[in-house]
């Protein structure tokens, strides 16, 4: 009977947690889904549409302070709750912006509520391993990309009805109360919040974050957990922007066929995150982000040099499959050094996210795509090699609880 109680437990913290990724990636999706509505009622240049879609990333980006502030008062379960919540509202006051500052401000607190929600939520996901000695951060984060396609088909659906933004974003609304909801029944409490200043690191460890005054600076295991975010996102964020440029000006696909290579990156990344759960307890964190890494970063490099359709299309393949498994992993690995850390962590990755394609951009138009592209091949195989410079959280069961199924062996009636 135990065995089953924390399984259902487990299985129900499981879903809660999944529910918040995907509200997180529910809500990004159902504003920027209607860009092109608000650029035409807000009246809005493509400059201005620009800021607008910065000002997000930017609040995510400064939001480090305040959200490690929150994480220590409230927690990972009230935090996410509350940010939740705030999303939910800014959802709902952008269809009511009246001008472009409102708009603008609007977004840049979404921004910061992101950040927030982000920690909170994937440092929920860090508690669920680390609780129930199972690996879920990959499927998790999988569930994020299921919120982004579930708001991509509501906005196809509710513009088949109405193209009113308000009706379309209060529908939406109702169904991120209805996750936030489902998530609260089952998200896990934890110990109380460490106190103020505590270094981003578990108690006992001597190389923690050395202090000067009143301010921790950061450990070097934690600068190195950063340096594998920031290069990991730049990888995942330019392959979103320039893989179709790339394939029509440098592979010469046809019109069709152009938007393939983001397709590819995509769906071979969701299947990893899928699956990379099991690779992690196999293998290990560390060598899963050090191989999948080393092969984003070679397969990318390898299909440069052949050039064609077919060539760049596998060499994209595998920077969807090498990069799926980074990001979680990291969140898990700061996690494990405390709140700090971890706000720390996802701070850099949104600024990876934010200067990601900028950056490659900016190699494109000084040299070319080809350099462009080859500079986020070198960003994976920095990430692997950040990533043996990382201490790893393992999941390895207690001594004192038997694995359940040879409890349920022991006891065939408890499963009953």
């Amino acid at each position: 009977m135990t065995v089953l109680r924390v399984r259902d437990e487990s299985n129900r913290a499981k879903w809660a947690v999944a529910a918040l990724f995907c509200f997180l990636g529910f809500q990004y999706a159902t504003w920027t889904s209607r860009l092109p509505s608000l650029k035409s009622r807000l009246d809005l240049s493509e400059q201005e549409l620009g800021l607008l879609l910065m000002a997000c990333g930017v609040g995510a980006a400064v939001s480090f302070p305040l959200v490690s502030h929150l994480m220590r008062r409230l927690g990972s379960r009230r935090l996410s709750l509350l940010s939740g919540l705030c999303l939910a509202v800014l959802l709902a006051a952008l269809s009511k912006a009246p001008d472009y500052p409102v708009a603008l401000l609007i977004i840049c607190c979404d921004g910061v509520a992101v950040g927030a929600l982000n920690v909170a939520m994937n440092a929920q996901g860090a508690a669920l391993e680390k609780r129930f000695r199972r690996t879920v951060m990959s499927q998790l984060h999988a569930t994020f990309s299921a919120g982004l396609l579930g708001a991509a088909l509501l906005a196809s659906g509710v513009n088949l009805v109405t193209t009113a933004v308000t009706a379309h974003f209060a529908v939406a609304v109702v169904l991120l109360l209805l996750l936030l909801a489902f998530a609260r029944r089952g998200l896990l409490d934890e110990p109380e919040p460490a106190p103020a200043g505590e270094p981003d690191a578990p108690r006992g460890d001597k190389r923690a974050g050395r202090r000067r005054g009143a301010l921790t600076l950061p450990a070097r295991a934690t600068l190195w957990m950063g340096c594998a975010m920031v290069f990991g996102t730049i990888t995942e964020g330019a392959m979103n922007d320039w893989s179709a440029l790339y394939m029509k000006e440098v592979a010469e696909a046809s019109a069709s066929v152009a938007p393939m290579g983001i397709a590819v990156v995509s769906v071979m990344m969701l299947l990893a995150r899928v699956f990379a759960d099991r690779w992690r307890s196999r293998w290990g964190d560390g060598r899963v982000v050090r191989v999948g890494s080393a092969v984003a970063g070679a397969g990318l490099a390898l299909a440069l040099a052949a050039g064609g359709v077919v060539p760049t299309l596998l060499g994209f393949a595998c920077v969807g499959l090498g990069a799926a498994a980074v990001t979680p992993c990291v969140y898990v690995a700061a996690a494990a050094r405390g709140s700090d850390a971890l706000a720390l962590v996802a701070a850099m990755g949104t600024t990876g996210l934010l200067i990601g394609p900028a950056l490659i951009g900016f190699i494109a138009g000084w040299c070319g795509l080809v350099p462009g592209m080859a500079a986020v091949a070198v960003s994976a195989l920095i990430v692997s090699l950040a990533a043996g410079r990382i201490r790893w959280s393992t999941l390895a069961r207690p001594a004192q609880e038997p694995p359940a199924a040879t409890e349920d062996a022991k006891h065939p009636a408890a499963a009953e």
